[in-house]
């Protein structure tokens, strides 16, 4: 008797199954629209993506919310030294011990620069923006900051950083260091950093360089002589993995998660975006490629 009972309730659900299954296809509830795309989920617990030409929003999750950058930061490094006036791309820099020594010490991403070795402006614009180089950020913020120390040029860097970033109308962004290996109050929001990434993206140094898969790059040693430098780019696994992109930066850290800034273009339409706080390489590069497929649908 009561295994009837089972069997009734079971036979009861199955009917109103099939029947909502036939209101649903029916469409009493109203069926998506010609063209509309499901609204990807992505792993990162924030993103934003927009059409880099019209700057029309196209998906936003927590897109306001500050977050730790990670090396998404030295996009502002970069673009801080590329707005330099009369910038000398071909300028030799010397790699300083202290560069070496601070990438140790902080077990810091780097572009393997050897002290004494002399390196462009450009080359460390490479070093830093492709293998991710904490010691080619420290020696970009040393050349380029301003102070008769050291530390007075790294602290004039980045409030440079600072500057262009309220310039930029960044209002819940701020940098305390020049790679990302924040000091407590190093922060920025997926919506800012893509403003951020759309503006830096109008340089076309900028835009050449973070497109580039690998490089091999000649520098002059404390000898006179010369050795090559071999960098790949951290964000190869998108660059190579989804047709059109473009760009831009890879950002990771104990408290940033994994971070990446990302652009591609596809029938003359750019699409670009910020996730923070995904919990893999490989997921910020799937939640990268989910949001490009649903802003280029969008």
């Amino acid at each position: 008797m009561i295994t009837g009972i089972k069997g009734t309730r079971f036979r009861r659900a199955a009917a109103v199954t099939v029947t909502t299954g036939a209101v649903l296809a029916a469409g009493a509830f109203g069926a998506a629209p010609a063209g509309a795309v499901t609204t990807p989920t992505i792993a990162a617990k924030g993103g934003y993506v927009m059409n880099n030409g019209t700057g029309t929003t196209l998906y936003t999750k927590a897109a306001d919310t500050r977050r730790s950058t990670g090396s998404t930061t030295k996009i502002m490094t970069a673009k801080v030294v590329l707005a330099q006036s009369n910038l000398n791309l071909d300028a030799k820099v010397t790699i300083q011990k202290a560069y070496s020594d601070y990438v140790v010490a902080n077990n810091a991403s780097q572009a393997h620069l050897i002290v004494g070795d002399k390196v462009t402006v450009r080359q460390l614009l490479y070093g830093l923006m492709l293998p991710s180089g904490c010691d080619a950020a420290y020696a970009l913020a040393d050349k380029f900051g301003t102070g008769t120390t050291r530390a007075a040029r790294v602290k004039s860097f980045i409030g440079k950083m600072n500057s262009s970033a309220r310039s930029l109308g960044l209002t819940n962004t701020h940098f305390d260091s020049f790679d990302g290996i924040g000091h407590g109050s190093n922060y920025s929001t997926p919506r800012d950093l893509t403003k951020l990434a759309s503006s830096a993206m109008k340089n076309s140094t900028f835009k050449t360089i973070v497109k580039t898969q690998n490089t091999r790059q000649k520098a002059t040693t404390k000898s006179g002589g010369y050795r090559y430098y071999d960098w790949e780019n951290t964000n190869k696994p998108l660059l190579t993995g989804y047709s059109g992109t473009i760009g831009v930066k890879t950002g990771s850290g104990p408290e940033a998660k994994y971070c990446l800034v990302f652009a591609a273009t596809r029938n003359g339409k750019t699409v670009i975006g910020t996730v923070l706080a995904s919990t893999s390489i490989t997921a910020r590069t799937s939640d990268a490629k989910k949001l490009l497929t649903y802003g280029f649908a969008r």
